[in-house]
């Protein structure tokens, strides 16, 4: 992948990913035809324009012999698989006698790119955030990709406005999926009227590379360290959720001069696998178990354990929105890889060599990483504050009394 490539496409709901030749409509893959993929590719990168039958039979067919019907055949399909039909024509409109033109606005999704420079054709937000200015305030966001010291492949999105905040990336992400999702949406809507907001796929899973070898703890922190310069941020506040807490914790005692202010939410110091009591590591195989034999399967035991852990509180709505990050997140074995090594995480010799201004976040009834790890955090690094929130969940829900605490806090420590 070319510094400054496009590698897809976003229209609506939809998205085309070019290298893993991938259609996702709302976060989720659709399957399509090799020849259904290939027209729409071609309508999407001509989409300034009415592109002919003719074209379509060289660009899609190799210039064979083709029928009207099944071009027609072809066309339907397609706009099938995008939601669209030959009567709405929202996104591939016939025109008479010339052809078909893909309409509707569409999002290039650019490769790596040298810090601080975007080109010309680049979405807004990407050269804005390069070039140290806001992102767009439009509800939008848009992705661009990087590459961490190993050449593994990190997904990353901006948006929002105020100042910078750059998320760690954790477990079970999905920058296109979590946009739509009724859990993180509102989390994300409530980050970007507050900050400027800098988020990405660690490795393994989202947009990010999913055929990775190492998940150690060195390796997420370069993945950190690579979006940082992606988006060319000098100095920032970092915000570490469950597991994104080591991360953040290990790059802030790298890269001390780099962050701002240190925020900690949910998470630990030593993973549920390191950890002396036998309960904790008997619960973090049990999830590996139950991970291994019902990821992604609606009604399986996971499915329950999962929702009841993180989100207790969770509405039928937000359930079925875990199984559906579940099914495009990752791969089952990449879910278990993931979660076996975060669980082995151990950051408690760098607790007190952090030197930044620290706030630590908890739930009262976390049931993923329990109040006391919360503690730990805080009594282990010099001058960290503590704020308990009252909610049993992991996540916090909208709707909830922490749920404007949680923001409330942030925005005051980073102000400060």
């Amino acid at each position: 992948m070319a510094e400054g490539e496009v590698v897809g496409y976003r229209f609506g709901p939809g998205e085309m990913l070019c290298a893993t030749r991938e259609l996702r409509v709302a976060g989720r893959v659709v399957p399509v035809e090799p020849q259904v993929f290939d027209l729409i590719l071609c309508l999407l990168r001509a989409r300034d324009r009415v592109v002919s039958r003719d074209e379509l039979v060289a660009e899609v067919w190799r210039g064979r012999v083709v029928s009207d019907s099944a071009i027609s055949a072809r066309i339907s399909a397609a706009r099938a698989a995008i939601g669209d039909d030959g009567n709405a024509q929202r996104w591939i409109r016939t025109v008479p006698r010339r052809g078909f033109r893909f309409v509707g606005e569409v999002v290039e999704l650019i490769g790596e790119q040298a810090p601080g420079v975007a080109p010309a054709d680049a979405p807004r937000a990407a050269s804005a955030a390069a070039s140290g200015e806001a992102p767009p305030a439009d509800g939008h966001q848009h992705v661009r990709f990087c590459r961490s010291a190993d050449g593994t492949r990190i997904a990353w999105g901006a948006t929002g406005e105020g100042p910078p905040l750059l998320k760690s990336g954790h477990w079970l992400t999905h920058l296109e999926h979590d946009w739509h999702s009724p859990i993180w949406r509102p989390i994300l809507d409530e980050f970007g009227r507050r900050f400027r907001v800098t988020r990405y796929d660690q490795r393994g899973n989202g947009l990010s590379q999913w055929d990775v070898a190492d998940f150690s703890l060195d390796r997420f922190v370069e993945d950190l360290e690579a979006v940082v310069d992606a988006v060319g941020l000098d100095r920032f506040a970092l915000y570490g959720t469950s597991q994104g807490a080591a991360i953040a914790i290990a790059y802030a005692v790298r890269h001390p001069g780099r962050v701002s202010h240190l925020i900690l939410h949910g998470g630990f110091a030593v993973g549920r696998l390191r950890r002396g009591s036998p309960a904790e590591r008997e619960q973090g195989e049990a999830m590996l178990t139950l991970i291994r034999h019902g990821w992604g399967r609606p009604g399986s035991a996971f499915v329950r354990a999962f929702a009841s852990m993180f989100v207790p509180g969770a509405t039928r709505e937000q359930l079925d929105s875990l199984v559906d990050l579940q099914l495009n997140t990752t791969s089952p074995e990449n879910a278990a890889r993931l979660r076996a090594a975060v669980d082995n995480f151990d950051v408690s010799a760098l607790l007190q060599r952090v030197t930044v201004p620290t706030l630590v976040l908890h739930a009262s009834g976390d049931s993923v990483q329990p109040v006391d790890q919360g503690r730990e955090l805080a009594a282990g690094i010099p001058g960290a504050e503590f704020v308990l929130l009252e909610s049993p969940n992991h996540v916090l829900l909208r709707g909830e009394a922490a749920w404007p605490e949680l923001f409330d806090e942030m925005e005051r420590f980073v102000a400060r």
